[in-house]
C-alpha cells in the first residue's frame, strides 16, 4: 500500500509527498535530519489529509495531480 499526503506545515504552507509508510514519514518530517528540506525549516507539521493507493505508480500520478491544484483546492480536500 503506498500513501499520498498532504502536510499543514507551521508557517500554513502545504507540503505534498509520497510514502509506503505514513506514520514513519510524518515522524522524519517533524523529527529527523533526514525529512524533507522544505518541511524541516517549517515544523512541526501537521497530516492534514491521505488516500491510500494499491501501487507506487498510482500514488506518484496523484501526487502530480495534487501538486498542480491551487492552494484552495487543496485545502477543500480536508476542510
Amino acid at each position: 500500500m503506498h500513501f499520498v499526503y498532504i502536510l499543514e506545515c507551521a508557517d500554513q504552507t502545504l507540503y505534498i509527498g509520497s510514502t509506503n509508510d505514513i506514520e514513519k514519514r510524518l515522524y522524519s518530517h517533524n523529527n529527523l535530519k533526514s525529512g524533507a528540506h522544505y518541511t524541516k525549516i517549517r515544523r512541526p507539521v501537521v497530516l492534514k489529509y491521505s488516500e491510500k493507493h494499491k501501487t507506487l505508480g498510482k500514488a506518484l500520478s496523484r501526487e502530480a495531480e495534487l501538486k498542480r491544484l491551487k492552494r484552495e483546492d487543496k485545502i477543500k480536500l480536508f476542510s
